[in-house]
């Protein structure tokens, strides 16, 4: 039996999202790529490797880890690069995008010394988002994320092989339509003069109920106009969408007005998005307060006062001991979660399309103390 807490990826649910990516894939003839920003359980790359053309970096560790672990394309963006760190991206880099004119003027030549073969890239703003979470747009005002039409300098579209945007947040291909167009109508004068447009992350392809049709639809439609360009997409919570669990216990149960289930994990150090985005995550056999018989506030090990997943209903009473499992906790978990408060990281686990479930990471004390000096 595995000790609580840990994730539990289940790779049957993980090659049933694949599978519809690799769909849209065909129906396209465009390429995915993975965000690891958003899913970097690279365990599980032998599957994710065999539907999808690459990964997408965030800087040198995520580049690094594309190429070490995923062994496709590497597309590396960040909203600015050190120097230093130009030679180590460049080289292992397919796709290098910059975030403004000014970084491309100072770094472009520079990769290419690296890495004649590298294809250089800009994001761009569309200026244009429907994002439910300000918080999460990056086209707000004063967004620092991407180059806007007024500070696009045409000059250096010779320096450039393609254009990046990026401006959903767990969205439909309706809101993509909005994007395309605001991109489309700002930037389609150099569309002939590139190679590519990547169409960034955001796509929730793998909800329930998301439009694949019109997702379809629109990529061939682009192409149509722009049969020239190779499109991408980069998803990273859709491929890691309901394919996975975070497995708890609970260590006490208090009363303070209500009962109070205290668990051996932390909604601030392993379920962060619960506080920051926020949303609610989904508890296996319990529902909203009221619904059921029994309530309970399901709270963290650690010393924050807020540090609370939310209040839930159960048809029985909980008990020390008893597991509490929290559903669709495989993307933006691991790849945000701390020891804030000293308190463990949770097991990795994954239950393989045979049946078997494999234990690929547990976490001790060394790791907490390795990372702090």
């Amino acid at each position: 039996m595995i000790k609580t807490p840990y994730w539990l990826l289940e790779e049957s649910r993980l090659e049933s999202n694949l599978k519809l990516l690799s769909h849209i894939k065909e129906k396209t003839d465009i390429k995915i790529l993975l965000a690891l920003k958003g899913y970097a359980l690279w365990k599980s790359f032998s599957l994710v490797s065999k539907y999808l053309d690459g990964c997408c970096a965030s800087g040198v560790h995520e580049a690094l880890l594309s190429y070490e672990k995923f062994g496709k394309e590497t597309h590396t963006y960040s909203p600015a690069f050190k120097e230093e760190d130009i030679d180590r991206v460049a080289t292992i880099s397919n796709h290098l995008i910059f975030n403004s004119t000014s970084q491309l003027r100072l770094f472009g030549d520079l990769a290419k010394s690296y890495n004649q073969n590298i294809s250089l890239g800009l994001r761009v703003n569309p200026e244009y988002s429907q994002s439910p979470v300000e918080l999460y747009n990056p086209c707000g005002v004063y967004s620092r994320l991407g180059t806007t039409i007024n500070n696009f300098d045409k000059k250096l579209i010779d320096k450039i092989d393609g254009l990046h945007f990026h401006a959903l947040c767990e969205q439909d291909s309706l809101a993509l339509e909005g994007v395309v167009d605001a991109f489309e109508e700002k930037f389609g004068a150099y569309l002939n003069d590139i190679k590519w447009v990547n169409f960034g992350g955001g796509h929730h392809i793998t909800r329930k109920g998301y439009d694949i049709d019109r997702l379809i639809n629109l990529i061939n439609n682009f192409k149509s106009r722009y049969p020239h360009l190779q499109i991408y997409l980069e998803p990273g919570e859709a491929v890691g969408w309901e394919t996975g669990t975070l497995v708890t216990s609970i260590l006490d149960i208090v009363h303070n007005g209500m009962d109070i289930a205290i668990l051996d994990t932390s909604a601030e150090a392993h379920m962060p998005d619960t506080i920051i985005m926020p949303y609610r995550a989904e508890v296996r056999g319990a529902s909203e307060v009221g619904d059921k018989e029994f309530t309970y506030r399901l709270a963290g090990n650690s010393c924050l006062a807020g540090d609370i997943m939310g209040d839930y209903s159960f048809d029985k009473p909980l008990k020390i001991g008893d597991k509490i499992i929290f559903e669709d906790q495989m993307h933006y978990t691991m790849v945000k979660a701390t020891t804030f408060n000293g308190v463990p990281l949770p097991s990795i686990a994954i239950r393989r399309l045979d049946g078997t479930v494999e234990v690929v990471r547990e976490f001790v004390y060394k790791d907490f103390r390795d990372r702090v000096s």
